[in-house]
């Protein structure tokens, strides 16, 4: 999975990258502070994979992981090559989603490169050169269909009218990840490769004396507002405190936590939203040799997930011996789960299930 930061100059996109990947990107009160993005990648938090490895201690330890990646921010005029926006679109055309880093909180210390604090009209900014960029890709293709159609084909026809539908649903200032239409038109628009069909996190970077009750707070409840309309998610969150958790030890950080009324930190809020937004679930292997977290698509079928191990697994697929992983920790061990029949075995139709723990049987 590859994360994009995106949002204006100076709004925490820096900040909050070193505090979930501590790779140390640059962070100063400036525009245009990060020109090359930054990538860092970090491991997925996964108390199950501790456990299977306390249980089983392998010689290998695999967590799930994810790229973010921290790319310049943007300003008005972006689509036509102002700034840095030629760069930034390249970047953000590569990533699975965009984490999209707002300012929710007032500071004059700290310059907005729009004078004021403003999350909506911010979002709006980058919203809008990204529309145009969709714009302009439109046009390229609704110009193809239209020539490809000329024979009569209704195939070409049909393309040229519902890209025509998108390009004015574009033209009213919305995204494309908003437009209705059915499935198939919805695979066809997909091949565009549009930047605002990209999932996207609202990450509301507020200040530390907002963070307890951020539901009460003006500029998170726009963004949320925004964001409910356009089916994204929303993570409230305050980049300068997950930085200064981050360079706390462990003992300090949970005392640090639980001052602030945090049970979890930032990174694993965001990943949990992340997977939620990508509709993604985590299946697990154990053994002596290894322990590891396998990503895979919500709804994918046993043989689909034994493919991410090997595609010889998913070629020669006999079975899968699963037992929840639930169930496992609560006998203890693999050999009690299977005296009280938890371990199942399964065939080509199952649908898998986060935090199954698997073996495949196959042959080829």
């Amino acid at each position: 999975m590859k994360l994009g930061i995106v949002g204006l100059p100076n709004v925490g996109k820096s900040t909050l990258f070193n505090a979930i990947t501590n790779a140390g990107a640059v962070v100063a009160n400036y525009p245009f502070c990060t020109i090359e993005p930054n990538v860092g990648v970090v491991s997925v938090p996964d108390e199950r994979l501790d456990f299977l490895a306390a249980l089983y201690s392998p010689k290998k330890y695999t967590p799930a992981v994810i790229e973010f990646v921290d790319i310049a921010g943007l300003v008005k005029g972006a689509s036509k090559g102002e700034g840095l926006g030629n760069k930034f679109l390249s970047n953000i055309r590569s990533t699975d989603a965009v984490v999209h880093v707002v300012r929710c909180f007032d500071d004059g210390g700290v310059i907005h490169v729009e004078g004021q604090t403003d999350p909506v009209r911010d979002i709006e900014i980058i919203n809008l050169e990204l529309i145009m960029a969709d714009m302009e890709m439109l046009e390229r293709r609704i110009d193809k269909a239209k020539k490809n159609a000329k024979g009569g084909d209704k195939r070409f026809l049909a393309e040229a009218a519902t890209l025509e539908r998108l390009y004015e649903y574009l033209d009213s200032g919305r995204v494309a990840r908003s437009f209705k239409c059915s499935d198939a038109e919805r695979e066809l628009i997909g091949e565009s490769d549009l930047l605002t069909l990209k999932p996207v996190i609202y990450a509301a970077n507020l200040d530390e004396a907002s963070l307890g009750s951020y539901a009460e707070n003006e500029y998170f409840k726009a963004v949320e507002a925004l964001a409910r309309e356009e089916g994204s998610l929303t993570l409230p969150i305050c980049a300068r405190t997950e930085q200064e958790l981050r360079e706390l030890d462990d003992e300090d950080r949970a005392i640090f936590m639980e001052e602030l009324g945090l049970s979890e930190s930032g990174l694993s809020r965001l990943i949990k939203r992340s997977y939620e937004l990508l509709g993604l679930i985590s299946f697990l292997t154990a053994g002596a040799d290894e322990v590891r977290a396998w990503t895979i698509k919500k709804g994918a079928r046993a043989p689909q997930a034994a493919g991410k191990i090997h595609t010889d697994f998913e070629r020669g697929f006999i079975r899968a011996e699963i037992v929840a992983f639930d169930d496992l920790k609560a006998c203890g061990s693999l050999p009690a789960a299977k005296e009280r029949g938890l371990v199942r075995s399964e065939g080509k139709d199952y649908v898998m299930r986060d935090g199954d723990v698997t073996l495949f049987r196959f042959n080829v």
